[in-house]
């Protein structure tokens, strides 16, 4: 072959190895558009690449959740069978298979494609919650609180899709007893649990009597887990149970801080219940609590700092149930230049139509160890738990009231006082 019959040819392959490069370049360029389109918009993806199985999922799964128009399942179940042929193991599609089975009424078929999708995957999400729905209707509740333990541990943020399903699962013997099992292995979803519990009447219920088991077991109830199942009897005016919760939980310990104001030396031990001291974050003052060995100049107790800024609301608070009767009120405090524009005072407001029933004011200025006391008394009705709380009178936080100086509250007590 001649250099001039060659030269034809040369170029002949170099445009078509051109060619087939830009076929190839072209097919990568639509590949890569089908998967960044397949989520928003899977159509349009399927159009770029027929292949995109991802993209068929979310076309499907658009279409039955679709609420403005009713889906052909027959037609959906033909291309979600038909994409098995290019990812015969993905989940996700034996999961689709499932639903659209489901909704056609072939129930069996569907349970059976269910459990196909969880052998591929025991974390196919829509696979593990068909399932706990149907191991909790034919009353396999063991069976459902193991299937929620997969499905939280993988997904945390399904829990309220699982909700609902708690009261049947724990008023039946065994599936209460696979609760308290899973929580008493620290289950990540334990903490969400007592929320849930926490939120009606037959949820405090279940919650109370899962603290009580879990008491003295190897992972016994924490103060939030205690703090919201009170906080919910609270919600629910079911005050005697939240009290009642609250002396339950204390330790030996804890137990010596009781009385009707519970630590009311301020000891530096809070647990955040709603029976013991709970202190607003506020960034016009500072509260601290310190043991007298732990204090400067032995003056033990609570300590706040005003930083020269307005303060609006309660700086400390805590709920006491005080049975009707005649009380004294006292404190013992000292101060180190204390300027209050607005007052700042302790107020006992009744949970109930009583209201407010007690305030006694912090006076100003610079003193040791000062002693004040205010009498009050608790009506018959109309106030069957009350609030305790140190609050300034600011109704808005105006430059002009501005709180400077030290306020160190040595002990708070309430005594009954004899008829």
């Amino acid at each position: 072959m001649t250099e001039q019959t060659s030269r034809p040819m040369q170029n002949l392959r170099r445009s078509g190895v051109w060619f087939v490069a830009s076929v190839l370049a072209l097919a990568a360029s639509s590949i890569g558009l089908s998967r960044f389109l397949e989520t928003e918009t899977p159509a349009v993806s399927l159009a770029l690449d027929p292949l995109n199985v991802n993209a068929l999922i979310s076309e499907i799964t658009d279409d039955l959740n679709d609420a403005s128009n009713t889906p052909d399942l027959d037609a959906l179940l033909a291309k979600a069978e038909g994409a098995l042929r290019f990812d015969v193991a993905d989940a996700r599609l034996y999961s689709l298979i499932g639903e659209i089975k489901y909704r056609q009424g072939e129930k069996d078929q569907a349970y059976e494609v269910f459990d196909q999708a969880r052998k591929l995957s025991k974390t196919e999400i829509h696979a593990l919650q068909r399932s706990i729905g149907h191991s909790i209707e034919i009353g396999d509740l063991s069976k459902a609180v193991g299937e929620i333990d997969v499905l939280l541990r993988r997904w945390p943020g399904q829990f309220p899709t699982v909700a609902e399903g708690l009261p049947t699962i724990l008023s039946s013997p065994d599936g209460y007893q696979a609760v308290l099992a899973a929580i008493k292995a620290e289950a990540p979803w334990r903490a969400s649990l007592f929320v849930a519990l926490g939120k009606t009447p037959e949820g405090l219920d279940f919650a109370n009597r899962l603290l009580l088991d879990l008491t003295g077991s190897s992972a016994p109830p924490n103060s939030s887990e205690l703090s919201y199942v009170i906080h919910g009897y609270i919600r629910q005016k079911e005050y005697d149970q939240a009290y009642r919760l609250f002396l339950f939980s204390l330790s030996d310990e804890e137990r010596k801080l009781g009385g009707y104001i519970f630590n009311g030396t301020f000891e530096p031990v809070p647990s955040g219940k709603p029976f013991d001291w709970q202190i607003r974050d506020q960034s016009g003052l500072e509260v601290t609590f310190a043991t007298s060995q732990d204090a400067v100049e032995g003056e033990g107790g609570a300590t706040i700092r005003f930083f020269n800024t307005p303060v609006k609301n309660a700086a400390l608070q805590q709920y006491i149930e005080l049975p009707p009767g005649s009380y004294r009120i006292s404190l013992i405090a000292s101060a180190r230049n204390l300027k209050l524009p607005k007052e700042l005072f302790w107020s006992i407001r009744c949970m109930g139509p009583a209201g407010e029933i007690a305030r006694f004011d912090i006076p100003e200025g610079t003193y040791n160890r000062q002693a004040m006391s205010r009498d009050f008394s608790v009506g018959s009705a109309g106030c069957p738990m009350q609030l305790l709380k140190l609050e300034t009178a600011a109704i808005a936080e105006s430059w002009r009231f501005r709180y400077v100086g030290t306020l160190i509250m040595h002990k708070l007590n309430i005594e009954r006082l004899s008829s």
